[in-house]
């Protein structure tokens, strides 16, 4: 055999598995936590996406805040559309009037 081919199997250019190169190791699928008998008396605590109890209020306070500041923004960039005028900003109390556009008499082509 020539030199060249063995520097070739040796190397795994040939079809002989895995030679010179290693696969990567699978990881067991039902692994769990190791809890040592000597440790703490420990509990994995209640969690949802990693949104725990604890954390919950603070960012549902956020989200809500964040939700409000982008309504009040989509209100006003859709302010010139006549739909949403007569829809939604005629009927808030305090600015309702300034979105309330009346034609005068003289200017009605009708």
């Amino acid at each position: 055999m020539r030199q060249s081919l063995m520097r070739m199997a040796q190397y795994g250019l040939e079809r002989e598995g895995t030679k010179g190169v290693t696969p990567w190791r699978q990881r067991v699928k039902d692994y769990r936590s190791f809890k040592s008998s000597y440790g703490p008396d420990y509990k994995i605590g209640y969690h949802v996406g990693g949104l725990s109890r604890a954390k919950a209020p603070f960012y549902l306070t956020l989200a809500g805040g964040f939700g409000g500041v982008a309504g009040i923004f989509a209100l006003f960039f859709f302010n010139g559309i006549p739909k949403v005028q007569q829809d939604i900003l005629q009927k808030v109390p305090f600015i309702g009037d300034f979105f309330k556009h009346e034609i005068a008499p003289e200017d009605n082509p009708f």
